[in-house]
């Protein structure tokens, strides 16, 4: 088994076993870890514009990837949209949202790496992670150029072969092969994604599985004056 096979038909397979094993080991073993680890009593500078940014931009991002890659090329096409027309809405959106995330990471890396206080404070894994997805959202956006030039050729082909790979993936057959003709800024894109997935339980991203989903529909909080009880 060469190189290519191994990051692109096994590797992505030890990265999601470690992400759900990992996540459940931690949460089972080190609860106490179980946090998002906030730095805002140490500083706000920054931090609501930074984190308000960064977070929506990293969740669009996750979940067009997610729509993107894992919707099957016929589900598309029956809604009548062409792959070219596919293609130009996932730049244009991977460009909007990928540069919001990269731009609320960019003050959150200033924030955590030059201010002393919170550089002190925060593990080697914070530092880590949050320079790591910065690189991978680089990465994704570094592959705009590429895709643009695919789009005025009218070429969909790699958009095609990157989600064929990603099913091939889900499904249990995986098919690196499909990956081959693929320009290598998106194989190197796809190998820091996949590695996220590889160190989260190992770090603060934890705190995504116990995102307060159920604030959304909480009751009211009742409040009453001192009045209503003389």
């Amino acid at each position: 088994m060469n190189l290519h096979d191994f990051l692109y038909g096994v590797y992505p397979y030890i990265a999601l076993s470690i992400f759900i094993l990992g996540s459940i080991l931690r949460f089972d073993r080190e609860q106490y870890t179980w946090k998002s680890d906030s730095s805002q009593l140490l500083s706000k500078a920054g931090l609501r514009l930074g984190s308000n940014l960064f977070h929506v931009g990293i969740i669009a991002v996750f979940f067009g990837h997610a729509v993107g890659l894992l919707t099957p090329h016929h589900f598309f096409l029956s809604l009548g949209v062409s792959d070219m027309t596919h293609q130009m809405v996932a730049i244009w959106a991977g460009s909007i949202f990928g540069g919001l995330g990269l731009l609320g990471g960019a003050i959150l890396w200033h924030r955590r790496m030059l201010n002393k206080r919170i550089s002190v404070t925060s593990r080697g894994t914070d530092k880590f992670i949050l320079s790591w997805l910065l690189v991978t959202l680089l990465l994704g956006l570094s592959t705009i150029p590429v895709s643009l030039g695919h789009a005025h050729e009218g070429n969909p082909g790699v958009m095609i072969a990157l989600a064929e790979w990603a099913q091939s993936i889900v499904h249990l057959r995986p098919n690196p092969a499909l990956l081959e003709n693929v320009d290598t800024v998106f194989k190197v894109h796809l190998f820091f994604g996949m590695t996220v997935f590889l160190v989260f339980p190992f770090t603060r991203l934890v705190h995504v599985w116990s995102a307060p989903v159920g604030y959304l529909g909480r009751p009211y909080q009742v409040v009453r004056s001192k009045r209503h009880f003389n």
